[in-house]
């Protein structure tokens, strides 16, 4: 089935069309039909955008231009695909022919080739043996990222485990100027985060990244049409370049940095071997020495080291880096709560909308510095972020003008407040403040709290808020229900030095009674 392309692939097919790729060439790095990338470049030209505009649009907008679909097989020629490579290896058994097993397709399929059109189909596709032919690789084209089979280790000071860690490695393939690192894990931040000191090594960027099928970059493997994970699409995205996973069960596609990391067994982790190292950034250190003296070796059939043809040829076809470093991102979904904000999980945290998103389901991007709240692909909120617990971020352009009144309340406002009247009225305060999921609910009632010493004075106001403490109720509704039934006079009556049980009756009626007699 035919899918739309993601508003990422989109972006990407522009990156290419602006370095120069041909339309063959795009949909070969992207692994998407020629006919799909065809239909793009006719939108994009008619659009009446300049290729640089519409990279600076965001995806959203991107997403409303242009919405062709992949031409990717057709089922009906995908049925037929599948069922050639199942004769394959049937065509070597005694007695074979293809008119059985044209006939045994025709009887499966609902809309089968003719004969002639099913024979063309499988002479094209294995006609001949393939041969192998050496690589010519164009400089600034590609970067080759791997990580190592084996595992260097370190050991822990305090309690001598041995952990061991993975070993990332990375060639620019026309110069074969390397890049080694030593991390914790494979996974998705590890993996990008690596990637990214490989091209500030470089000081440059390639046109396309060329990584293994490892979970971390790849969502779903594919000979044709892999499934880029969608942190590392953005990493890719952030700095211009595209991502083109080696092709499963195709060896020579990565040939080039399967290499390295041999010579990386040879080069760097042979003269490791007898040494010992406490922490992950102590092992990099003595990597990057041993990675120094490796590119300035002279190949033995040019006078010349990697270094060389990295600064001589390939640093040239580069693309400048961005002015920051990336930052990886991480996703998670939230709703806007009634009073217009969104819970952030991982801090435990609030950051406001605007108000008219209220009940909408919203995907949060976030990073080390920021919040960014997105509704159906477009931002709608972008915050600062606040690493504090349970703390409340607020954009008073958000807020409707109901809400723009409690902009300036807080809980130090109101502990302030209460503190005029009485050392347990601020004990009730603190209490109902920290029993509300959000925080205006809470001014609301202490509001209504502080209101009541109008009526009953702050003496009697700062008994009765005692007494609920005392019975662990201390709620708005309860004290001001201990006011009016004049139960906060009985506390005269009472030394502070009484046993509990002498309260037991007073702590009932403080619950249900609507009269104190």
């Amino acid at each position: 089935m035919a899918n739309k392309l993601d508003p990422m692939d989109i972006k990407q097919i522009l990156v290419l069309i602006n370095d120069g790729f041909s339309n063959r060439k795009i949909g070969a790095t992207l692994g998407i039909s020629r006919n799909t990338v065809n239909s793009y470049v006719q939108q994009f030209k008619s659009s009446g955008y300049s290729i640089g505009e519409l990279l600076n649009f965001e995806e959203t907008r991107l997403n409303e231009l242009f919405t062709s679909k992949t031409t990717i097989d057709t089922s009906r020629h995908d049925d037929l695909m599948r069922y050639i490579e199942r004769i394959k290896a049937a065509r070597s058994h005694p007695g074979f022919t293809f008119q059985y097993h044209y006939n045994e397709y025709v009887n499966n399929v609902s809309n089968p080739y003719s004969y002639t059109q099913f024979l063309e189909h499988f002479h094209r596709k294995y006609s001949k043996v393939k041969g192998s032919m050496k690589l010519e690789h164009i400089a600034g084209h590609e970067m080759f990222v791997d990580f190592a089979g084996k595992r260097l280790e370190i050991v822990d000071k305090d309690t001598g485990e041995i952990k061991p860690v993975e070993v990332f490695v990375s060639i620019l393939p026309c110069s074969q100027y390397t890049y080694v690192e030593a991390c914790a894990t494979q996974n998705r931040n590890d993996f990008i985060s690596c990637c990214k000191n490989a091209l500030h090594f470089y000081g440059g960027v390639p046109k396309a990244i060329v990584s293994d099928n490892l979970k971390s970059a790849v969502t779903r493997a594919s000979k044709h049409e892999a499934v880029i994970n969608r942190c590392f699409k953005d990493f890719a995205s952030y700095y211009g370049c595209v991502i083109n996973p080696a092709r499963v069960y195709a060896p020579q596609d990565k040939a080039l940095v399967e290499n390295a990391v041999h010579l990386t067994y040879q080069r760097i982790y042979y003269p490791l071997r007898e040494m010992t190292f406490f922490s992950i950034e102590e092992l990099n250190r003595e990597i990057r020495r041993l990675l120094t003296e490796y590119n300035k070796l002279l190949f033995k059939r040019k006078e010349a080291s990697r270094l060389e043809l990295f600064q001589t040829i390939e640093r040239g076809y580069l693309k400048p880096l961005p002015a920051d470093q990336y930052e990886i991102k991480e996703y998670c979904r939230a709703k806007v709560q009634k009073m217009g904000y969104v819970y952030f999980s991982p801090d435990k945290s609030y950051y406001s909308v605007p108000y008219r998103h209220i009940g909408k389901q919203t995907q949060i991007h976030y990073t080390q510095k920021y919040i960014e709240v997105y509704y159906n692909h477009q931002r709608i909120a972008i915050h600062q972020r606040n690493h504090s617990t349970g703390s409340y971020n607020t954009n008073s352009d958000h807020l409707s003008s109901t809400h723009q009144s409690y902009l300036g309340w807080n809980p130090d406002y109101f502990k302030n407040k209460a503190a005029a009247h009485g050392e347990h009225v601020v004990s009730c305060v603190e209490h109902i403040l920290a029993s509300v999921d959000y925080p205006e609910i809470g001014y609301k009632r202490v509001t209504g709290l502080l209101q009541l010493h109008k009526a009953y004075g702050s003496g009697r106001l700062n008994r009765a808020c005692k007494m609920a403490l005392n019975a662990g109720i201390p709620s708005y509704t309860r004290i001001k229900n201990i006011l009016k039934n004049n139960m906060d006079k009985a506390l005269i009556f009472y030394d502070e030095s009484d046993s509990a049980q002498s309260h037991i009756p007073l702590h009932h009626n403080i619950r249900g009674a609507s009269s104190y007699s």
